[in-house]
Parts: C-alpha cells; sequence; structure tokens
C-alpha cells in the first residue's frame, strides 16, 4: 500500500511519529494508501526549517520570486491530468471538475507572478522642508495553511503561492482525506525553483494543528472548513498572537424572482447545488422562490433534471456527479434528509439508497429535493454539504431578503431575476459577502479577493486578490530626512508636526 509523506525542507520526509491516517477512494470504498500523520516533533521540524529559510527568502528581489511563479504555473499546467486523477481518486469529483479545481488555483498562482507590482509602496516628497514620507509592505514570517478536503488543489493554491510571493515562508497542512495533490504541488513548486524550506508540508489531524496554532515561531495562520473549527481555529491562534484569517461554513440561498427565466434558474441550481456533490463552501443549498407559482414551477421544472443526474465514478465517462468524500459524510447526509422527512418537508427527489454496480460499497448518493422546508427545519438549518436542495416558499421580495439575511451564515448568495432594480436593490441590501445576479457560484476571480461575513468569515481579511497580499505583508511607513551638513537646529520637546 502507498505511503504518503511530508515535504520539510525541500524533500519527502515520513517524519517520527508511528500514526498514520487512511485515505480511500470514495468510489469504492477501498483503502488506496496511508498517510503519515505528524506529531508537535513533526511540526517543529517544518516551522525550524522555514524559520531558517526566511530571511534569504524574504530578502530576494520580488522580480526573482515571480519568476518562479511563473515557471510554478506551467508546471501546474503541464500536469493538470496527472493532478486532477489524484484528485479524482481520493475526493471522488469527476475528472473535469478536478480540473476546474486546479484551474481556479492557478489563476492565482498568475496573480502572484505580478508580485512586484503588487509590492509598491507609496512615496510623498516634502511632506515637510527635506523630509519625504513613503509607505512598504514587507513579509509578515512564518505563515500556515489548513485546508479542506474539498478542493485539495484550489484552496492550497489560494495560500502558498502568494504568500511565499510576498516573502514569507510557509507550512502548507491539507486533509488528512485527500493529501496527494498537495503534495505534488508543493513538490512542483520546489521544482519550479522554490529554495529548500520555503514551503513546507505536514500531514495531520488535530494534533497537528494545535502545534501550529500555538508555536511561537508561525505568525500568520490562514483556514478553510467549518464554521465551529474556523471559530476554535480563530481563538486560539489569535490568542497566541498570530494573525488569522479563517473562511468557515456557508448556507448559500438563491433568490429565484417571479419574472426569472425559470428554465435558466434551474439549470443554474442544477450545476450549483449537485456539482461536486454538493461539497463546496459556495454550493446553493436553499432556494428561496418568491411565490408559490414561481415555487411550483422550479420543483417540477428540476425534479427531472436532478432525476437524470448522470452519477458515478469520477474517472468515468460522462458522468456529472461522483461520491460524497467518506462514509461518514454519507451517513451523516443520509440522517440530515431522513430528518428533513420527519420534520415535515415534502420529499420531491429521493437520492437515499443509490447503489451502482460494481460500486456497493462506494459512496454514492442521487440528488435530493426538498420542497416546503421552513427556516426552523434541520435541513435548513444545518450546513448538509452534499447532493441536498431545500426549496423554501417566500410571500415575496421582502421576506426572502429577509430570510437570507437573518441566517447565521453570509458566504454566498445569488439573485435570479429580469428586474435590474430588484437586483440593484439586492446587491445593496443583502449581508452577504459574495453576491451574485444570475450567477449562481459568485466566486471571485483571483485578482479579486473571496471572502464570506457573518460566522462565514473569522477575521479581518478575504482571501487571494489585494486582500491576500494585505494578509500576506505588513505595512511599515517611513518617514525621512537628510539633513544639510554642518547645520544643527537644536532639540525640541514639541510635537513634531510638518509645518
Amino acid at each position: 500500500m502507498n505511503t504518503l509523506d511530508h515535504w520539510i525542507n525541500g524533500a519527502a520526509s515520513a517524519g517520527t511519529s508511528d500514526r498514520m491516517g487512511p485515505v480511500f477512494n470514495p468510489a469504492t470504498g477501498e483503502q488506496v494508501a496511508q498517510v503519515h500523520l505528524a506529531s508537535g516533533a513533526d511540526v517543529d521540524t517544518a516551522v525550524a526549517a522555514a524559520k531558517a529559510a526566511l530571511p534569504e527568502w524574504s530578502a530576494t528581489p520580488p522580480l526573482r520570486r515571480a519568476r518562479i511563479m511563473f515557471r510554478f504555473n506551467e508546471l501546474i499546467l503541464e500536469h493538470t491530468d496527472e493532478l486532477a486523477e489524484l484528485i479524482t481518486l481520493e475526493h471522488g469529483k469527476t475528472i473535469d471538475d478536478a480540473k476546474g479545481d486546479i484551474l481556479r488555483g492557478r489563476e492565482v498562482v498568475e496573480y502572484a507572478c505580478g508580485i512586484p507590482h503588487l509590492l509598491r509602496g507609496d512615496f510623498t516628497e516634502d511632506v515637510g522642508t527635506g523630509v519625504d514620507a513613503y509607505s512598504i509592505r514587507q513579509a509578515v514570517g512564518v505563515c500556515t495553511g489548513i485546508t479542506p478536503f474539498n478542493f485539495p488543489a484550489m484552496i492550497p493554491l489560494w495560500m502558498f503561492p502568494l504568500s511565499i510571493a510576498c516573502g514569507n515562508t510557509f507550512i502548507l497542512k491539507p486533509s488528512e482525506r485527500d493529501p496527494s495533490c498537495p503534495f505534488r504541488l508543493v513538490e512542483l513548486a520546489h521544482e519550479a525553483g522554490v529554495p529548500e524550506g520555503v514551503i513546507n508540508m505536514v500531514n495531520g489531524d488535530k494534533e497537528a494543528v494545535d502545534a501550529l496554532l500555538t508555536h511561537a515561531d508561525v505568525d500568520a495562520v490562514s483556514f478553510v472548513g467549518s464554521t465551529p473549527v474556523a471559530s476554535y481555529i480563530y481563538a486560539t491562534a489569535a490568542e497566541h498572537g498570530k494573525r488569522v484569517q479563517a473562511l468557515g461554513g456557508a448556507k448559500n440561498h438563491m433568490v429565484v424572482m417571479p419574472d426569472a427565466d425559470i428554465e435558466q434558474a434551474s439549470d443554474a441550481l442544477i450545476g450549483a447545488g449537485y456539482g461536486s456533490a454538493g461539497q463546496r463552501c459556495m454550493a446553493v443549498s436553499v432556494a428561496v422562490a418568491v411565490g408559490d407559482d414561481t415555487a411550483d414551477a422550479l420543483v417540477n421544472t428540476l425534479t427531472p433534471k436532478i432525476e437524470e443526474l448522470k452519477i458515478g465514478p469520477g474517472n468515468a465517462d460522462d458522468i456529472e456527479m461522483g461520491p460524497v468524500v467518506t462514509k461518514q459524510a454519507h451517513d451523516r447526509i443520509l440522517n440530515l434528509i431522513d430528518q428533513g422527512v420527519a420534520d415535515g418537508a415534502t420529499l420531491a427527489v429521493d437520492g437515499r439508497g443509490l447503489k451502482l454496480q460494481g460500486y456497493e460499497n462506494g459512496y454514492f448518493m442521487g440528488g435530493t429535493l426538498f420542497d416546503h422546508v421552513t427556516e426552523d427545519m434541520s435541513i435548513y438549518t444545518e450546513e448538509v454539504f452534499g447532493p441536498v436542495l431545500a426549496v423554501v416558499r417566500a410571500k415575496d421580495y421582502e421576506t426572502a431578503l429577509d430570510m437570507v439575511n437573518r441566517n447565521e451564515y453570509g458566504n454566498g448568495t445569488a439573485i435570479f431575476t429580469k428586474d435590474g432594480d430588484a437586483a440593484r436593490d439586492f446587491t445593496d441590501r443583502v449581508q452577504i459577502g459574495m453576491v451574485g445576479v444570475n450567477v449562481p457560484i459568485p466566486v471571485p476571480v483571483a485578482y479579486h479577493s473571496f471572502g464570506g461575513w457573518k460566522r462565514s468569515l473569522f477575521g479581518d481579511t478575504h482571501m487571494h486578490g489585494m486582500e491576500g497580499v494585505r494578509f500576506y505583508t505588513r505595512l511599515k511607513a517611513v518617514t525621512s530626512r537628510w539633513p544639510k551638513s554642518g547645520v544643527r537646529e537644536g532639540h525640541s520637546l514639541t510635537m513634531p508636526t510638518m509645518q
């Protein structure tokens, strides 16, 4: 059986711990590998390597760091097929979806190639007589990224390329469920020219995470995952004096107005609700239909589309939806569906009990659709993270908007309408970090920034784009004066001004 290593100081490492974690193929339910789980000592070794590499790397001119990013981007492109196969094997998503995972991450690498421009400061001459003022952005130090299972390429690529391009060194802690793609990305970064110790990777569970959060030599922590864990990450790391951005869970609503094109809206919901088996933090899990006529038309249009979804192993041809990632996830989703039925929601399409010939032990389930869901039902309140869509009926636009704003999560939302006034009002008043207008998954491009509001984000900065640059750098303001030789003005105890 294949054994997966850490990456420390420029080489693969088994570490010192004898603990192992299983890695499964979700399509078959079979264990395909085992992964070393880092001890505190392994984390110490990785952090020490990053700390040792920091002075030279942070002093490397940004243009040289950019050239490495250009080469890294080329290598990711060259190895896209290989990386996609690794993702599909361990995560279960389709090959095409896996390639999309890689592409969206690679776009952040492309953005990082512009780091000489992104790190430019400001300069003002003669703020006072013979006094100049300027600002510069410098690296934070040793950074770490803790990433989830659902995007094993994209989210690590949101973090470490921009961080190291800014002059930091980095320790990546990916999900232990699908670590092969992140390991290969780190290996490719080294091949691109990233020096030893600049990028490291430790596999592990809570023991490794806690060691990173509390380590005296770690300066900043990035995280993407569930809200309870994001809250813990933020509180623990901040208590230990670290800069933190922790992106949490979501309950993304798509408001469907009476004037919306129902075919267009239903197609959007199929992609947003069932793509990657619903295992996206930007998946739409609630459709808010304004008016009963809208809801009836939407459910009637969605039902055959969901029933006709092509489900199977992600590496098979013409498959639209693969399995969920683990048996535990599969069982949790089934329990939430059962609870939705018990709570009185109408089960319009039942995805339970799906078995595929030759893949009877895989973690497959069919697309599920609920109608007449109310805000007190667990199928609405819980983040399902599976192929389940709930339709909630709102009597009017204001009711729909209030529903979205009342929800504890604030990651993403969308409105489908032909009315520009309604769309503009929605984007202005909705209390959500990322908004789509006739766009179901409004994930910002790499040169904008990704992040939610409310309990979907802990910290002050979003990811990638200029928000990412700000997170991975510290601003330094310099006031400079070069007095004429031999001229002395004497001392003064008054507050200095530029009069």
